[in-house]
C-alpha cells in the first residue's frame, strides 16, 4: 500500500520554523492502531489524517495523532491539512473538516496567509498546584479548561521564556496541556506549551492553545483581536481573533516534503 504524505510547517513564513505537522490524505480510514503506527513512525508533534467526508456537513473529516496518543482537538495540523487539501485542488480556496470531539472546523485562503476557525475555550479560575510545582513558580494566575487544558498566566515574557520545566512531573497528571502566557515584548501576547504526558514536552507552535488564550486575553486587553508569539526554539506568530464562540487564528504555512508512505 502507498500513501501520500506531506510534511508542513505551520504558523511558519519559511522552512523550519512553526511546527511541523505530517498531512495523510486517505480515501478511507484504516484501522486506529495503524493510524497510531504512522503518527509514531513520522514522530512529529501530530499527524492529521482526512477522508471525504460522506455526512454532507463537511468537506473532510479529520483526526490527529501524536506519537503517543489520538488528541481532541491540533490546530497547527488543522491549518497544514487545510494548506495541503487546498492547494492539491483546482478551485476550493475554503475547506470544512468534520472532527468527533471538536466539531466542525474551517480553513479559509486570507491573502497569501490562511484563517483557521476553531471553537474558543473559554477557562476558568481553578488552582493547579501540582502544574506550578512542575514549573517552579509560586502565586501565578492558574485557570483551567474540562479538555485538560492548565492556562498559567505570568507577569512578563521574561519569564515565560525563563521556565523550565519538570517535565517529569507535568506528564504525571497525564494527557494535559500546559500553557504559560504573559504580554509580550513585540507582540500583544507571548506563550510558551508543554504536553509531556501525550509525548510533547515542548510544542512549538499550538493552534488549541490559542483558542484558549484568545477568550482570556480579548477579555484582558478589551479588544476582539490580538497578536501572538508562541516562544518556542522555533517560534511562530499567530494572529487572534474572537467572534462570538470562534477563535479565528490566522497563519502561514509551508511545505517541506512531499513523498510516499509504502505499508
Amino acid at each position: 500500500m502507498e500513501l501520500r504524505l506531506v510534511q508542513v510547517d505551520a504558523f511558519a513564513d519559511r522552512p523550519f520554523t512553526g511546527n511541523p505537522a505530517a498531512v495523510m490524505p486517505l480515501d478511507a480510514w484504516l484501522p486506529d492502531a495503524t493510524l497510531q503506527a504512522i503518527a509514531e513512525e513520522n514522530n512529529l508533534s501530530e499527524t492529521a489524517f482526512t477522508v471525504p467526508d460522506e455526512t454532507g456537513e463537511a468537506d473532510y473529516e479529520l483526526r490527529w495523532f501524536t506519537p503517543a496518543t489520538e488528541v481532541v482537538l491540533c490546530g497547527h495540523a488543522t491549518l497544514a491539512s487545510g494548506h495541503v487539501l487546498i492547494d492539491g485542488c483546482d478551485e476550493p480556496d475554503r475547506i470544512v473538516f468534520r472532527t468527533r470531539r471538536a466539531g466542525l472546523l474551517e480553513v479559509a485562503c486570507n491573502g497569501d496567509a490562511y484563517a483557521m476557525s476553531l471553537p474558543a475555550w473559554r477557562a476558568e479560575p481553578k488552582p493547579l498546584p501540582h502544574i506550578l510545582a512542575a514549573l517552579d513558580i509560586t502565586g501565578a494566575e492558574t485557570l483551567w479548561h474540562p479538555n485538560r487544558y492548565g492556562l498559567v498566566v505570568l507577569d512578563d515574557e521574561a519569564a515565560v521564556r525563563a521556565l523550565s520545566p519538570d517535565f517529569k512531573a507535568l506528564a504525571a497528571d497525564g494527557d494535559v496541556l500546559t500553557i504559560v502566557t504573559a504580554p509580550g515584548n513585540d507582540t500583544d501576547v507571548v506563550s510558551r506549551v508543554f504536553a509531556p504526558g501525550a509525548g510533547i514536552d515542548e510544542d512549538p507552535v499550538t493552534g488549541s492553545a490559542h483558542c484558549v488564550l484568545t477568550p482570556y486575553w480579548t477579555d484582558r486587553l478589551g479588544r476582539d483581536a490580538f497578536t501572538a508569539y508562541q516562544a518556542s526554539r522555533r517560534g511562530g506568530h499567530v494572529d487572534c481573533r474572537l467572534e462570538g464562540d470562534r477563535a479565528i487564528l490566522g497563519g502561514r504555512c509551508v511545505t517541506v516534503i512531499e513523498g510516499v508512505m509504502q505499508l
